[in-house]
């Protein structure tokens, strides 16, 4: 009917900029069909294909940086899609964490003996998810993102038939499904109160249409509804109920996956909903992203002290990073120039490759325990794999903010924004946090070099592929942390974002 109407306009499609997500798109196709009609493919090759189809996507985005560069950031596809330096260092941020999980996933699911293309497609999808909600300047674009990212992510969590898994994806099922339904009905509330579901045209009307009584009371309670969906996304307190059970039931790899490309995704989603489309807000939300920071970062940090069984403590771990994350939102809301926006997605990388390590080696000690992930688990690891413990030891300390780590970078980047806007008070219990949580680190250190075993313990077996993602990890944690002025220097153009 459209395309019979005289009026109809199609909109120019930008192929090239869309490259990095047409690339991951074709790449689930490509495994579903191909791997739907052919024999089963030879050990790893569903993971390599995952690996070099993630690879090309962010070498798409990597190529289009100069562009922006040159032309400035732009909408695409009629308005849906914001072109800028943002969404670009989203996606290879998305992309880099994806490879890695590839990595993860090749060793894990031989183990379980369920090698299938299946959950490298879930993978992709969710991946691609993600990338809309960083690119998207539409909030029904936005929406479409969160529930592709969402859908995969709760597949994957429940993939195995195991009590735990299953558990755990009807976990996220049910209160993704309602925080889905809140953020939608805030969308609902902001069109009611701008006439418009395009972020671009949201910011604007509140330039053109000056109200002598103040911000409509749809935009207001839309902003609310926003930011509690959005709080669930990226497990902040109190929204965060569902991160220890789901965290600890999924598999590893998922886990890995939810804690980095989920995580990256729902914060994308964050800037572009507070800070593009509704910045002449920042009195009303930057209040309650300062609550929201302060209870992620004492909460997560105290819980996560107390925990006995490692991926729960990286669950409530995750929780407290987000709190450091907020920090770099709330300083990002103050009027003026500031480096709120680029600690945040500087903070996004960094973490990103940080969780996947952490919880590669996580899975490399539960396949010799039984899938046992407590504490003890980890005793004498030292002794039986020096390598991989010193390893874990670089993820910890940098996920504790020691200097020379990429985790020290990002840390110091978030408060750095605080005090640059005179936000010492929660630059100040970010500062404390850390020190709660160091105590977490420093008891699964004490626990692999300094506490004994028995002697009967199995060494544990390093997959090649494991192997492969922990050190690229641990020597990106290292030299970065070393070395970090490129990227810093990169990050710094993400605030001049599309309108």
């Amino acid at each position: 009917m459209l395309a019979q109407d005289p009026n109809f306009v199609a909109p120019e499609i930008e192929w090239w900029h869309l490259s990095p997500i047409l690339t991951l798109v074709g790449g689930a196709l490509l495994l579903l069909l191909v791997g739907a009609l052919t024999p089963r493919w030879p050990k790893g090759l569903y993971g390599l294909v995952t690996m070099l189809t993630a690879i090309l996507a962010g070498v798409f985005a990597l190529l289009q940086w100069s562009d922006i560069d040159d032309n400035g950031p732009s909408t695409i596809v009629d308005g849906a899609l914001a072109y800028d330096h943002l969404t670009l260092f989203l996606t290879m941020t998305i992309c880099a964490a994806l490879v890695l999980v590839a990595l993860v996933t090749i060793d894990e699911l031989a183990i379980a003996g369920k090698d299938a293309p299946e959950m490298y497609a879930m993978f992709l999808v969710a991946a691609t998810g993600g990338i809309v909600m960083a690119s998207a300047n539409d909030m029904i674009v936005l929406f479409l993102g969160l529930e592709t990212l969402s859908l995969a992510l709760y597949v994957l969590a429940a993939s195995y038939r195991t009590p735990e898994s299953q558990e755990s994806g009807l976990k996220y099922f049910v209160l993704g499904g309602f925080a889905s339904a809140v953020f939608l009905y805030g969308i609902a509330l902001v069109y009611g109160g701008t006439q418009s579901t395009n972020i671009s045209e949201i910011a604007a009307s509140f330039t053109t249409n000056v109200s002598l009584e103040g911000d409509s009371t749809l935009v207001l309670a839309g902003l609310a509804l926003l930011i509690v969906g959005l709080g669930f996304k990226v497990a902040a307190v109190p929204f965060h109920v569902w991160s220890p059970d789901v965290y600890q039931g999924a598999p590893n790899q998922v886990t890995a996956f939810m804690a980095s490309v989920g995580k990256a995704a729902a914060f994308a989603a964050m800037l572009r909903v507070l800070l593009v489309a509704l910045p002449f807000q920042r009195d009303d939300w930057r209040p309650v992203i300062w609550v929201l920071a302060v209870l992620s970062l004492v909460i997560g940090s105290l819980l996560a002290a107390v925990q006995t069984d490692v991926k729960r403590m990286l669950a409530y771990s995750s929780v407290s990073h987000a709190g450091f994350i907020l920090v770099g939102v709330e300083a990002a809301g103050h009027a003026g120039p500031n480096s709120g926006m680029e600690s945040v997605v500087e903070y996004l990388l960094f973490y990103s490759v940080l969780t996947i390590g952490s919880f590669a080696v996580v899975a490399v000690v539960a396949h010799s325990n039984g899938g046992d992930t407590s504490i003890s688990a980890f005793n004498g690891l030292a002794r039986r794999r020096p390598a991989v413990t010193l390893a874990l030891t670089v993820f910890l300390l940098a996920q504790a903010g020691v200097p020379f780590t990429t985790g020290f970078v990002a840390k110091f980047g978030v408060i750095q924004a605080a005090v640059d806007v005179n936000s010492y008070a929660i630059g100040i219990i970010a500062m404390l946090s850390a020190v709660i949580a160091a105590f977490m680190y420093l008891r699964i250190m004490v626990s692999a070099w300094l506490t004994t075993d028995d002697t009967d313990t199995p060494k544990e077996q390093v997959p090649f592929s494991t192997a492969l993602a922990v050190g690229v990890a641990a020597v990106f944690t290292v030299v970065v942390g070393i070395f970090p002025e490129w990227l810093l220097e990169a990050a710094e153009s993400v605030a001049i974002y599309a309108r």
